[in-house]
């Protein structure tokens, strides 16, 4: 198959350019927000070479339109009383007018971008106080500005409700534990957070142009909508929400502003097909549910909807545009799924189903249906794993040798590097560039320091970026592309959010510690240890034998060697020391902001056993 999922054309280019600027109020310079140091936290002055309409060839033809339409920036009104701010960053805030303030639907990334929103909406609509705010669903960038819109001991003050769907504050904070490392790293090829932005580099993520840069904060809830569809009236303002569990995000709700004529569909429903499992990782989406809230969505609510938007891109207005949109959008990821199953149930694997599946004509020719964020080949791939898991069936690749040994033996077998080179080059220059990639990969896994492979390899991967219409993948191919060539970025330690650190529960700190375990170092040892959260009252007791963790809910069975007591607030001191957990838990202990009754020196043996991972691994190369 072509990087391309399609090559049709896109039919509603025109339809999509009015849509993405209509209602356009107002905005700020190049949307160039700083802190209060000057240090910069989200700008599109990079991105102005986008202002040329015809884009050159080192980009897809339909994903420069699209990234086009993701540049234009500032104040837009949706309709009576509904307001957006879009290209202020990767997602979009919407401001809903209320009696007597604003209720403002997911505040952006970091509380930087969401404050600088706010400020606009506030010059161009009136000083108005913030008396709701809703998380629409459990990723960071839907509630990690809540503190750019919303000071919380006012809105405790003012009983500001603050609604997020159930199983919010669980997903929000496991999602960034127990694999953040991993999933931060992998996130930098899906967002080429250190590609250069310009025609040859980064162009847009698909859902919006890039991550921001600041402060994640978070603001628990204090409503969570546990039916399937709940009515309340926030402001004056009738909403109704309805979950859409296990869909774009494990947590996740849609709104339906009755009286407004207006329907929020999150991020189950955007301008561009979505993620089954993303480049970055996450537990796979079940292609099936997502299809049927959207069914959910244009039986109940799209009837009495003059228009249809969500948390990235632009809106959709007109009754019979919304109900065509969400009827391709469903059709879609139930085509999707179906027909992967129907393939994999004739013995296809997922690199198969990949290479086989198209999507009929009347839906691949839809602005929203194309891949310029999710793929028809890796969410096809997803729906494989997600009922058959990693293996493809075939014994002989049951028990794969890992790629810096197979690397090896495959370039003997093709006669040594030189040959292996003088071939790739050969089918570098007939275009085959998926397949000299693969190639020079092992190449590179056998000998890193050969420059040559890593050269060409490089070029190969540089050519399948120019030629993606996904932006994740044009940014995976190309950071992968610039790694080779100048190696991985030196970063500073992965900041962590003291926000979501504080909203941890005392099972997912369990957790956290159980996969940082160092097993070798662990074996032999046997202790107790109970842990105490003075805000919830938990308490949990920990047992390490077998160089395993385990724990239960409750009092330890048997006299703990130590028990720990902390506060929400010491958790997080505890978990952002700069010294690191056993430095930091040693100092906040001696400073009593963390309790321990009986033998801290057992305690601080185990945060001895924790490895400390590193957030720049190798990832093209061993």
């Amino acid at each position: 198959m072509n990087i391309s999922d399609s090559l049709l054309p896109l039919a509603d280019t025109e339809e999509n350019l009015d849509n993405a600027r209509r209602g356009f109020i107002a905005t700020i310079p190049d949307a160039h927000i700083t802190d209060a140091r000057g240090r910069v936290n989200w700008s599109l002055r990079d991105f102005s070479f986008l202002d040329e309409s015809a884009g050159p060839d080192t980009v897809q033809a339909n994903l420069w339109q699209h990234a086009r339409l993701n540049n234009l920036h500032g104040l837009f009104k949706v309709t009576d009383r509904i307001y957006q701010v879009r290209g202020f960053d990767v997602s979009n805030i919407t401001i809903v007018e209320g009696d007597t303030g604003v209720v403002i639907v997911d505040p952006l990334t970091v509380a930087e971008t969401a404050e600088a929103a706010l400020k606009l909406y506030r010059e161009h609509r009136g000083n108005r106080p913030v008396t709701g705010l809703i998380y629409t669903h459990s990723h960071a960038d839907h509630f990690g500005g809540a503190r750019g819109v919303l000071d919380e001991a006012d809105a405790i003050a003012r009983r500001v409700p603050i609604v997020a769907p159930s199983g919010f504050m669980w997903h929000t904070v496991s999602e960034n534990v127990l694999a953040g490392n991993a999933m931060g790293r992998r996130a930098m090829f899906q967002f080429g957070v250190s590609l250069p932005r310009n025609a040859c580099g980064t162009v847009d993520c698909g859902m919006g142009k890039a991550v921001p840069m600041g402060t994640t904060t978070l603001i628990p809830p204090t409503r969570s909508i546990e039916q399937e569809s709940e009515t309340h009236v926030i402001d004056g303002v009738e909403i109704v929400f309805h979950l859409a569990l296990e869909s774009e995000a494990p947590s996740e709700m849609f709104l339906h502003f009755p009286g407004l004529r207006a329907l929020n569909m999150a991020e189950i429903g955007t301008q561009a097909l979505h993620n089954l499992c993303p480049l970055r990782g996450a537990q796979v989406r079940d292609a099936r549910l997502w299809s049927r809230y959207i069914d959910q969505a244009l039986d109940r609510y799209a009837p009495t909807a003059d228009v249809v938007f969500a948390q990235h891109n632009w809106p959709t207005w007109g009754n019979e545009e919304i109900r065509c949109y969400l009827r391709d959008q469903r059709d879609m990821y139930k085509h999707l799924h179906d027909q992967t199953v129907r393939l994999m149930n004739r013995g296809l694997t997922g690199i198969e189903v990949a290479e086989a599946m198209r999507l009929p004509n009347s839906l691949a020719g839809r602005w929203a249906n194309h891949g310029f964020y999710g793929t028809i080949s890796h969410n096809v791939r997803s729906i494989v794993q997600h009922y058959l898991g990693w293996y493809d069936g075939n014994p002989a690749h049951l028990h794969l040798l890992p790629p810096e040994e197979s690397g090896s033996r495959y370039v003997r077998y093709m006669g040594g590097a030189d040959a292996l080179l003088a071939q790739a080059r050969d089918d570098f220059a007939r275009g085959e560039h998926r397949w000299v990639a693969e190639v020079t990969n092992h190449l590179v896994f056998a000998e890193p320091g050969n420059l040559a492979a890593r050269a060409l390899c490089a070029d190969a991967l540089e050519q399948m970026g120019f030629a993606a219409e996904s932006a994740t993948w044009r940014n995976a191919f190309l950071l992968g592309a610039q790694e080779l060539r100048k190696g991985v970025p030196q970063v500073r330690r992965r900041n962590v959010s003291r926000d979501l650190i504080g909203a941890l529960p005392i099972e997912l700190l369990m957790d956290s510690f159980a996969v940082r375990l160092d097993a070798q170092r662990a074996e032999g040892l046997r202790m107790d240890i109970e842990w105490h959260d003075q805000g919830s009252g938990e308490t949990w007791a920990m047992h390490l034998d077998n160089a395993t963790l385990t724990y239960l809910p409750g009092a330890a069975r048997q006299k703990p060697d130590a028990r720990v007591t902390l506060s929400r607030s010491a958790m997080a001191q505890w978990q952002t020391h700069p010294a690191g957990l056993p430095e930091g838990f040693g100092q906040l202990a001696a400073e009593r902001v963390i309790e321990v009754e009986g033998n801290a020196d057992r305690v601080m043996e185990l945060l001895c056993l924790l490895e400390e991972f590193e957030p720049m691994f190798n990832v093209v190369e061993p």
